[in-house]
């Protein structure tokens, strides 16, 4: 890349930089989960023990401390509840990992910034690599639960691809703007796993939406969680298929946010360096 060029703005830029770098890419994410796990003794096996254990966790406090449930009537037992609940586990570790990581990415890469020529647009899409490989490895347990417990598994399952592919891109575009945000402010990196976690709490991760007020369900819609974990459900778990009008729309609301936090990218990145 010629660093005396106006880096480009447009979608089609965008996806001429990812296709120019995907072996790059491709390294760095292999890079990335391998050394998350460099020195342990079960190695890649925790991306595996990790979302287990939280699993169990959380489905000990909400279930059984709470007494939460999924069913109008209450009638499922834990592992049904624990199944649920795993989804929206998946999808929210999904967004948060990416986004926790983001305001850091730039500050832990100084020499990218300072020493060489190194598209650095790719760095948020690396994490997200290292996300989707953990989100995988979830999903992988999560279909293998489900058959044990029910001898089979909804052909809608193959349709998931597509349910969290929106999310993808709208999580990379606001992953874009916080690590040129975590430039520039540093406090950006204390607040986003408060803002995360909030998330969390605000989403039908822990109990449905029918289990808040009329009048609050409003402010959980309004997460962009919310969306993509019903329909991770419904063909996961309910083995119906999405809702392709309002995946399309959300596709269209990620790109425009996807877009906006490239551009907002590219024209900051001048001065990462002054301010590094």
């Amino acid at each position: 890349m010629n660093p005396h060029v106006e880096p480009s703005t447009s979608p089609a830029g965008l996806l001429r930089v990812l296709y120019r770098n995907r072996d790059l890419t491709i390294r760095l994410v292999r890079r990335d989960i391998a050394g998350r796990y460099r020195g342990s003794v079960l190695g890649l096996t925790w991306s595996f023990f990790h979302p287990l254990l939280m699993l169990a966790v959380y489905t000990f406090v909400f279930s059984t401390v709470f007494n939460a449930r999924w069913a109008p009537d209450g009638g499922e037992t834990t592992t049904q509840f624990a199944v649920v609940l795993f989804v929206g586990m998946m999808v929210h570790g999904l967004m948060a990992e990416v986004l926790n990581r983001a305001p850091t990415q730039i500050l832990a890469n100084v020499n990218y910034v300072k020493k060489v020529v190194f598209p650095l647009e790719i760095l948020p899409v690396v994490s997200m690599g290292a996300a989707l490989f953990h989100a995988l490895i979830s999903l992988a347990v999560l279909l293998a639960v489900f058959m044990a417990l029910n001898g089979y598994i909804h052909w809608t399952s193959v349709l998931i691809p597509l349910v969290l592919l929106p999310l993808v891109v709208l999580t990379l575009g606001l992953a874009w703007v916080l690590a040129s945000l975590g430039v520039f402010l540093r406090d950006v990196g204390q607040t986003i796993g408060i803002v995360t976690t909030v998330l969390l709490f605000l989403a039908p991760v822990f109990y449905p939406v029918t289990a808040l007020p009329p009048a609050l369900r409003p402010l959980i819609m309004a997460n962009p969680l919310t969306f993509i974990i019903e329909q991770a459900r419904d063909v996961l778990i309910w083995g119906r298929v999405p809702d392709w009008g309002g995946l399309a729309t959300y596709t269209l609301a990620a790109v425009i946010v996807a877009w906006g936090g490239y551009a907002w990218f590219q024209k900051t990145r001048k001065g990462f360096a002054d301010v590094l």
